[in-house]
């Protein structure tokens, strides 16, 4: 973790004389609310297939604090892997409630990645929900993928042995490389921002999402679009054969219950 920004992180968390109890207290009272970003289809029937769960913090007076201000101290003190089960459980809760979301996907961070236990503690969250797995996705960054080959292949066995779903986030933020991918059956790829905002003006990033489009075709994997805010960027990806779309211009993140209910 990276001292600036978990310095950052403190300042903005002031008042937090001891942060892990001040965690551990937000987590067992629920002090946390969940946001969502539907997923566009491009194709198909018109709607929602799919929304990706977010998370903030409630402070004093019911702001809400970004993830950006919580998440790198939750990151620090190795205490990531309770705040995704509370993201998982509720999520969970919000399906069993009715949803006219039908699937979301919920990011994981490295340390969960890393942490055995979790797969059977999202398939006991199931069971206990009535739930089919098939309704939660599990959100991997792409950098935490690569570096972390071994822990990643070990969960995806796992949480598809379960039924869940597994997406790549940031796909393409460095290079586009499919090797470290083609044996894990991934469901999903989301492509990132950084080539997406470019489609329009980047032959190279128009190039680039074409290859993407093509080989994920050819190995059974779907492409979602992220950030896309322009109407002109959503023609022109799904001219491109990319089958979803996720960003500011489709859907701002909104609470869970404004989406699903």
């Amino acid at each position: 973790m990276d001292d600036k920004f978990l310095a950052q992180a403190d300042e903005a968390l002031t008042g937090w004389s001891d942060p892990v109890s001040r965690l551990r207290a937000a987590l067992e009272k629920d002090e946390f609310a969940l946001y969502c970003q539907p997923i566009r289809a491009l194709s198909g029937p018109a709607g929602f297939p799919m929304a990706e769960a977010l998370v903030r913090l409630r402070e004093e007076e019911s702001s809400l604090l970004p993830p950006g201000e919580f998440l790198p101290v939750f990151e620090h003190y190795r205490m990531m892997p309770l705040l995704d089960r509370w993201v998982v459980r509720n999520v969970l809760k919000r399906l069993k409630q009715g949803s006219k979301v039908p699937r979301f996907s919920i990011n994981l961070s490295a340390q969960t990645l890393a942490d055995a236990p979790f797969p059977a503690a999202v398939a006991a969250e199931l069971k206990a929900a009535g739930l089919a797995a098939g309704c939660v996705l599990f959100e991997l960054d792409e950098l935490d993928v690569l570096a972390k080959p071994h822990d990643t292949a070990r969960f995806v066995a796992e949480i598809k042995k379960i039924g869940c779903g597994v997406m790549i986030d940031g796909f393409g933020r460095r290079s586009v490389s499919f090797a470290p991918l083609q044996t894990l059956r991934i469901d999903f790829i989301k492509v990132d921002g950084s080539i997406i905002r470019k489609i329009l003006k980047s032959e190279s990033a128009d190039n680039k999402l074409r290859a993407v489009v093509r080989v994920a075709a050819a190995i059974g994997m779907e492409v979602i679009a992220e950030c896309v805010e322009e109407q002109d960027v959503l023609m022109r990806v799904k001219a491109l054969g990319v089958g979803y779309a996720q960003g500011f211009g489709i859907y701002q993140p909104r609470p869970i219950d404004s989406v699903a209910s």
